[in-house]
């Protein structure tokens, strides 16, 4: 954890420490020095890593000239963690752990479009929650593309819910985007919005990376 914790930044720190629980704050730590390293590697300047934070929080690397147009979102849930990075593209990502106790019709009435909804509603009872986690994972990724949150409104874009068929996106300038879904490990979804079409997605460990 220490070689984590020193390579994070005054503001960082101080965020870290707000946590109540350990567990909470160990996974930030961990986090922000995994993306660092990362990020350090694209670079090839580990210790000059930098960020500056959109009005909604999203953060980008405050890029030198001589740097790489490089963009990246992460996302963690329950202990794993996702990164995604592009080159000069804006991305956003999601991942969510798979639990049979969350997914409710009324949790899908408040973020679902109406779309998405009657979508839901026409699932197979085997089917719904992991088609309620390929929506959610899939809207929460746009709207991180587009440096917005949940609390950003939620039914005004569609996205394909069923498992097994392709996935896709309605929205006023879906045109620009490019959805795709993933499985980072068993028992997650995980989802990927980044601009054009002209992409292919290539996942990687970072453990085996490391090594």
């Amino acid at each position: 954890m220490r070689e984590f914790e020193v390579v994070l930044a005054d503001d960082e720190r101080e965020r870290a420490s707000r946590f109540v629980f350990p567990r909470d704050r160990h996974r930030f730590i961990r986090g922000r020095g995994i993306l660092r390293a990362i990020l350090g590697q694209y670079t090839q300047r580990p210790a000059a890593v930098q960020f500056v934070y959109e009005p909604q929080g999203k953060p980008r690397l405050r890029l030198g000239e001589s740097d790489p147009p490089i963009r990246f979102n992460l996302a963690h849930s329950q202990g794993l963690a996702v990164y995604a990075f592009s080159r000069g593209r804006e991305i956003g990502t999601d991942v969510e752990a798979i639990r049979s106790d969350v997914p409710d019709e009324g949790v899908a009435e408040q973020f679902f479009s109406s779309r998405e909804l009657a979508e839901f509603r026409s699932l197979p009872p085997e089917l719904r929650v992991e088609g309620f986690y390929l929506c959610w994972t899939r809207k929460e990724a746009y709207l991180k593309a587009l440096g917005a949150g949940l609390t950003a409104p939620t039914v005004t874009f569609h996205v394909s819910l069923t498992p097994g068929r392709p996935e896709t996106l309605q929205s006023a300038d879906c045109s620009r985007w490019t959805l795709r879904s993933f499985r980072p490990c068993d028992g997650y979804a995980g989802a990927v919005v980044a601009e054009g079409r002209d992409w292919g997605l290539r996942l990687w460990d970072w453990n085996s990376a490391s090594q």
